[in-house]
C-alpha cells in the first residue's frame, strides 16, 4: 500500500514545493518591483497597479508604526472586499504585526470575543458597521476604532455618485468620540520608509482566523507567512496561474479561501483580483460579463444561485481557465449542472471541487482537471500528505473509514489561547511528522482519491459557512425563556442547509409565538445571520443519552423520518 498514490495522477505537476524564505509582504512587494506597472487590483473599475498598491501598504505601514503598532501586537481588521483591508493586511504583516480577520456582520457578542481572544489594541471596520461596535469597546482591550469607507478608493464621478446613491443611507460615526479616528487622519504625516528591515520570522503567527467552535465560541486559528506562502506556491502549481490573469474576489478576505486563493496566491504572481465587496448573484454576474476572469471559486450555494438567474445564461466564459469550489460539498448534480452551463457559454474548464480547513489556511485537497471522480473531494496538493487513520493515528487500508489527517507546511501555529485544543488536533505521530487531525470522516481509493463521509465534530455549513451549534445552543439557553435548547441542520435547497432549534420553554406554552419572536430577534443580536435558526420548534422535553447529554442525533432523525413522509 502506497503513502503517496495519488502521485499518479499528478502530471506534470510537482510532488513537492519550495516555500520561499520569505513573509508575505516582501512577496508582494517582489512582485511590485518585477511588474510596477502591471494591475494589482480592480476596485469598482478603478484599477490599482502594484507600485501604487506597493506605496499604499508602505504608508499605511508607516502609519500604524506612528500610532504605536508594532511587532506582537494584533490589529482586528472587520472588513469586506475593499482595498483597504488589502493595504493593511499587507502593511500589518510588514510591521510583524497580527491582522486578526473577521466577519464585519457578526454580533457584538462575537466581536467582543474576537477583540478579548486576541488582545487586539486597534479594531478597523468601515462606517456602515460602526453600530456592531459602539457598544462593546469599553469591555475590550480596544484603544483605537479606524474607521474607513467604501468610497475611500472611488474617485471622481464614482465616488460623488456612491456619496447621493449608498451613501446616503449609511448613518454618520458621531463626532467627538477620541477613540475613532478616520482613515484620512489615520494615514496623515506618514511617508513610506526605504529602509525595509523584516520585523517577524515568516513562521511566526501572523494572522488569525476564527473558526471551529464546537463549544462555546469559535476559536482563534493562528496562521503564519509561511503558511500562505506554501498554499500560494501550491495553488499556482495548479492552476497555472500568470502574470495578467485575474481571480474575481467574492470569497471574502476573512475566510481563508478568500484570504489565500482569491488574494495572496494572484498577488505573488503578477495577476490582480477584482474586488468584489458585497455578494449577490446580480453584481456577481454584472462582474463575470464586464471583467471575464482568469479563475472564479465560490461555495456551492454561489454556483446553485447562478444557474438560477436567467442573465447568467448570457455570461461567455471563452476566457475562463478555472473554476473551483469549496467550503461546503458540492454535490455531482449541481457540479454537472454547472459544466453543462460552462460549456454551454464557450467555457473549457469544469468546475473544480476542493476540501479544506481555516486550520491549514483553505484547500488541501482538489479534484484533478478532467479527472474528476463522483463525491470524491479529489486528491492532496503539491506540498500535502493525506491518511485516512484510526483514532491512534496509524493509516487505515483503502477503502476504510477513518478520521481525515493532514500534514505539509500549511499548517497552523495552533488555537490562540488555548494549549490542549491546540495539542488535540496538531498531534506528532510514530513517522516524526505533526498531522492535523480534521474531525472528519473518509475514506481512500487505491488511487488517492479521497471521499468525504462525514463529520465527528457539530458543525452545520450554511451557505458555506461553518455554524457551529453549540454556541447557537449557548445563544439560544441564555434567555429567560429557554430552558433547554438543541439545534440541528436541517437540508435547504438554496443554502444546502440550515439551522433548526428544538427549544424546551422555561414555563412557557408549547405554541407561544411571542417567545418565538422574542428567541429570534435575541439570536440576531448575539449570532452572525447564518446561525440564526431558520425554525424553532417547542417541544416539552428533548430526548437524552442513557448519560443525561441531548441526543441531537435521534433529533435528526426524527426530522429525515419527517421530511421523508413530506416528501412526494
Amino acid at each position: 500500500m502506497s503513502s503517496t498514490p495519488w502521485l499518479a495522477s499528478y502530471g506534470d505537476l510537482p510532488t513537492d514545493i519550495t516555500v520561499p524564505d520569505a513573509t508575505m509582504y516582501e512577496l508582494v512587494a517582489e512582485t511590485a518591483r518585477r511588474a510596477p506597472r502591471s494591475t494589482a487590483l480592480i476596485y469598482f473599475g478603478r484599477r490599482i497597479s502594484y507600485r501604487d498598491l506597493l506605496a499604499d501598504i508602505d504608508r499605511c505601514a508607516e502609519a500604524f508604526r506612528l500610532h504605536g503598532i508594532g511587532p506582537g501586537d494584533s490589529v482586528m481588521l472587520s472588513m469586506p472586499n475593499v482595498p483597504n483591508a488589502i493595504v493593511m493586511f499587507y502593511a500589518l504583516n510588514r510591521i510583524g504585526a497580527r491582522a486578526v480577520m473577521t466577519h464585519p456582520l457578526s454580533s457584538p457578542t462575537e466581536l467582543q470575543h474576537y477583540l478579548t481572544q486576541t488582545g487586539s489594541r486597534w479594531a478597523v471596520t468601515m462606517d456602515l458597521f460602526y453600530g456592531r461596535f459602539r457598544d462593546i469597546l469599553e469591555e475590550t482591550s480596544v484603544e483605537r476604532l479606524l474607521i474607513t469607507r467604501f468610497s475611500d478608493y472611488l474617485s471622481g464621478a464614482k465616488k460623488l455618485g456612491f456619496s447621493v446613491t449608498k451613501g446616503r443611507r449609511i448613518a454618520p460615526v458621531p463626532a467627538g468620540d477620541p477613540r475613532v479616528l478616520n482613515w484620512k487622519d489615520f494615514l496623515k504625516g506618514a511617508r513610506p520608509r526605504g529602509d525595509y528591515v523584516r520585523a517577524g520570522d515568516p513562521h511566526d503567527g501572523s494572522v488569525v482566523l476564527f473558526s471551529g467552535g464546537t463549544s462555546a465560541l469559535p476559536k482563534g486559528i493562528e496562521l503564519s507567512s509561511a503558511s500562505f506562502n506554501a498554499l500560494a506556491v501550491s495553488m499556482r502549481a495548479i492552476t497555472g496561474i500568470r502574470p495578467g490573469n485575474s481571480v474575481l474576489a467574492i470569497l471574502p478576505v476573512f475566510h481563508g479561501f478568500g484570504l489565500g486563493l482569491c488574494i495572496h496566491t494572484p498577488l505573488t504572481v503578477g495577476a490582480f483580483a477584482i474586488l468584489v465587496p458585497e455578494f449577490s448573484t446580480k453584481v456577481y454576474i454584472d462582474n463575470l460579463v464586464k471583467h471575464s476572469p482568469s479563475f472564479i471559486a465560490g461555495v456551492p450555494t454561489l454556483f446553485q444561485a447562478l444557474l438560477a438567474e436567467k442573465k447568467f445564461a448570457k455570461v461567455r466564459f471563452t476566457r475562463l481557465l478555472g473554476a473551483y469550489s469549496g467550503g461546503d460539498s458540492l454535490t455531482s448534480d449541481l457540479k454537472a449542472r454547472f459544466d453543462s452551463a460552462l460549456a454551454a457559454q464557450g467555457g473549457r474548464v469544469e468546475l473544480m471541487e476542493g476540501y479544506g480547513l481555516t486550520e491549514c489556511v483553505t484547500a488541501c485537497t482538489v479534484s484533478p482537471p478532467h479527472a474528476y471522480r463522483e463525491n470524491s473531494i479529489g486528491i492532496p496538493i503539491p506540498g500535502m500528505r493525506v491518511k485516512v487513520a484510526d483514532s491512534t493515528g496509524v493509516e487505515l487500508p483503502y477503502g476504510a473509514e477513518g478520521e481525515l489527517c493532514v500534514t505539509g507546511p500549511t499548517l497552523m501555529n495552533g488555537y490562540l489561547n488555548e494549549p490542549m485544543a491546540t495539542a488535540d488536533t496538531l498531534r506528532v505521530h510514530e513517522d516524526g511528522r505533526t498531522w492535523l487531525h480534521t474531525g472528519d470522516i473518509a475514506t481512500m481509493d487505491a488511487d488517492g482519491y479521497l471521499y468525504f463521509k462525514g463529520r465527528t465534530k457539530r458543525i452545520i455549513k450554511v451557505s458555506g459557512v461553518s455554524v457551529y451549534p453549540a454556541q447557537v445552543e449557548q445563544v439560544l439557553e441564555a434567555h429567560p425563556g429557554v430552558q433547554r435548547a438543541c439545534v440541528i441542520g436541517t437540508p435547504d435547497e438554496y443554502q444546502m442547509s440550515s439551522v433548526k432549534a428544538f427549544v424546551v420553554p422555561a414555563g412557557a406554552a408549547l405554541g407561544d409565538k411571542a417567545l418565538q419572536d422574542q428567541l429570534l430577534v435575541h439570536c440576531r443580536k448575539h449570532l452572525m445571520k447564518w446561525a440564526v435558526p431558520r425554525s424553532i420548534e417547542f417541544r416539552s422535553s428533548l430526548p437524552t443519552t442513557l448519560v443525561g447529554k441531548i441526543a441531537y442525533t435521534q433529533l435528526e432523525k426524527e426530522e429525515q423520518d419527517r421530511l421523508d413522509g413530506e416528501a412526494p
